[in-house]
């Protein structure tokens, strides 16, 4: 039968698995598999899985359970087998990689930061920093200028907020490294400039939170830091 596959840990961890429930409308029971020094928490695999709510949050309850007690190598959502050999075969073919990330992320947890910062307060400094963005702002302004011109104002303050957000994001960096093991930038969206994921020491995270909580306070209100974690380490698997 084939098998729902949540997660990667050490053989000589013993995870509790009792009161949780696998994915799928029947709720299977959680078991583990073992290959050498590595296991694999699973579950029977439902049939037609869909990415429901409800299948959703027993994934992420699992992976929860284990993140709080053990390291590991959290699945995507999805991931299925086709049996307990293969998932032995898997585990005995990997299992240098695996045991190395194990290693590098036990007692660790990711923490997500985003930054946003409000558009019309970017704009102000923008144009208070440059002294051509300034001079095209006032030949632009009500309509006025050429279409050049205004073509350019646009360029150049395109340029200058990337400047600007380059400049926050690397001292935000810098600044948190110190509390930090490993770090993982993501890509930027229309709402934050700023994404990144850091590596942390459990017996450091509340130095981690605080040095975060020390910077939202030194760009408010302008920037606004958005902090989540303790996650699973998906960043750094």
């Amino acid at each position: 039968m084939s098998v729902y596959v949540y997660a990667i840990t050490s053989s000589d961890c013993h995870p509790r698995l009792d009161d949780l429930r696998g994915v799928g409308e029947e709720a299977p029971g959680l078991r583990t598999v073992t290959e050498g020094s590595l296991q694999a928490i699973v579950s029977d695999a439902p049939q037609n899985l869909r990415a429901k709510r409800r299948d959703l949050s027993a994934h992420h309850d699992v992976q929860q359970r284990l993140l709080s007690e053990h390291a590991v190598l959290p699945m995507r959502f999805g991931l299925i087998a086709a049996d307990d050999e293969a998932v032995r075969a898997a585990l005995g073919e990997n299992a240098e990689p695996y045991a190395e990330r194990l290693a590098a992320l036990a007692d660790r947890a990711e923490f997500n930061l985003k930054a946003a910062e409000d558009e019309d307060v970017l704009l102000r400094q923008v144009i208070e920093r440059s002294d051509r963005v300034r001079r095209l702002s006032e030949t632009t302004r009500g309509g006025g200028g050429t279409y050049e011109e205004r073509l350019a104002l646009g360029e150049l303050i395109s340029a200058e907020v990337r400047v600007r957000q380059d400049e926050v994001t690397a001292d935000v960096i810098e600044a948190l490294r110190p509390y930090t093991v490993d770090e993982s930038r993501g890509g930027a969206t229309s709402e934050h400039f700023l994404n990144v994921s850091f590596l942390v020491d459990r017996d450091r995270s509340k130095e981690f939170t605080a040095a975060v909580e020390k910077l939202g306070e030194q760009y408010a209100p302008d920037i606004e830091l958005r902090l989540r974690g303790p996650l699973s380490p998906y960043s750094f698997v």
